[in-house]
């Protein structure tokens, strides 16, 4: 028998530049999520917990899933760290479900948790460097944003574009962002701002890089035969996709995609028998805003080289055919690496129940979640919906 799984509460701490320690962080996003449960239960009944986190910087401890399992209160509970880069949120999720499917655990908590500001420039280059290839990539002085910048370049040449989608990109997760409370930067911006901008990586500005943040999430997972003693609302997880593509930009076939991307959501959409036409909504890896762009035809919402024009057109604003990051995405809500696929999962779990306020997408009933590690080596897809 294969058990579907139900996100049946969610938690999340503000992100930015927070003056928490991990072990705060972590505590508060995890309360946040026992309490959003509609119905009062007993931690011990959770049978697995899962920690997505790389670890970040100045606070790494070689353990720290067994902080999870303390901050949840039922110290003795099986805890699992998982590290893939900026996808350990996803890929968490991803275990969690196959947990639950399998029959082995009937109720999970995923956590996502980092703490990236309290290291200085250097040390966080070099952490952010980790995600990458080290033979070449690294020793050649190439940064994390330098390789998106020489992806940004690839997709902009090969499709004779200039810079103006990107910066629609910024402005529009931006004005989303702007209405979240959660969110690093609660700013507008205008597309002359964000065209601009000085560069960092070129072609790519300041409004192109999304922010180091600290900050946690959480998420309750139960299978669907007892979500509901939990909860009258639950968000089903329908199908999940995860892949891999070679480690090093230089050794894959093209830099204007991710193979990786795109095997997920084949899977992803295969698992739960939907058509990209059903999804209400999209969450995707905006790490940089060409990451976007190539999200969404990797994921086959536009065609090759025809997502600068639908995101030009308004199609992927909030009040768009296809939303895309109502709660500003990676670029504007921030980036603490281990919490950003958990973070996902929290604001599908609130736009599909109809409580995320005033950045909710009108009549989502379905949704995706796209969480990327690197640059591109790993993916994780996962397909929501409310029934």
């Amino acid at each position: 028998m294969v058990h579907r799984a139900a996100i049946v509460g969610a938690g999340h701490t503000r992100f930015g530049v927070l003056p928490e320690g991990p072990r705060a962080l972590l505590g508060s996003a995890v309360r946040q999520a026992l309490g959003s449960v509609d119905r009062a239960f007993e931690p011990s009944a959770v049978d697995r917990s899962y920690l997505a986190s790389l670890g970040f910087g100045g606070w790494q401890i070689g353990n720290s899933s067994a902080l999870l399992a303390e901050e949840l209160g039922v110290p003795g509970l099986a805890c699992v760290r998982v590290e893939n880069a900026c996808a350990s949120g996803g890929f968490a999720l991803h275990e969690a479900v196959h947990a639950i499917a399998s029959g082995s655990a009937d109720l999970v908590l995923v956590a996502g948790l980092e703490k990236m500001t309290d290291v200085s420039n250097a040390r966080r280059r070099f952490w952010l460097g980790v995600s990458g290839d080290t033979e070449w990539e690294r020793q050649a002085g190439l940064t994390f944003a330098g390789v998106y910048g020489l992806l940004a370049s690839a997709y902009l040449d090969r499709y004779r574009l200039g810079r103006e989608a990107l910066a629609e990109v910024a402005v529009k997760n931006h004005e989303n962002g702007a209405l979240n409370p959660n969110a690093h930067f609660q700013k507008r911006i205008e597309r002359e701002q964000a065209l601009r901008s000085p560069r960092v990586a070129d072609p790519l500005g300041l409004y192109d890089c999304c922010p180091v943040s600290d900050g946690a999430a959480a998420v309750l997972l139960a299978s669907t035969e007892t979500a509901k003693r939990y909860t009258d609302t639950p968000v089903y997880v329908d199908g999940i996709g995860a892949a891999s593509d070679r480690l090093a930009v230089q050794e894959r076939a093209e830099l204007t995609g991710f193979e990786a991307s795109r095997r997920a959501a084949e899977t992803a959409f295969r698992s739960a028998g939907a058509e990209r036409g059903s999804i209400s909504f999209l969450e995707v890896h905006d790490c940089f805003t060409i990451a976007e762009l190539l999200a969404l035809e990797d994921l086959g919402f536009a065609g090759r080289g025809e997502a600068g024009a639908l995101t030009l057109s308004g199609a992927t604003r909030r009040d768009g055919r296809i939303p895309v990051n109502p709660d500003g995405g990676l670029k504007a809500k921030g980036h603490p690496i281990g919490a950003t696929g958990v973070s996902q999962a929290y604001e599908v779990f609130h736009q599909l129940r109809g409580s995320a306020g005033p950045r909710q997408v009108p009549g989502a009933r379905s949704a995706l979640t796209h969480n990327v590690g690197g640059a591109g080596a790993t993916c994780a897809v996962t397909i929501y919906s409310v029934g």
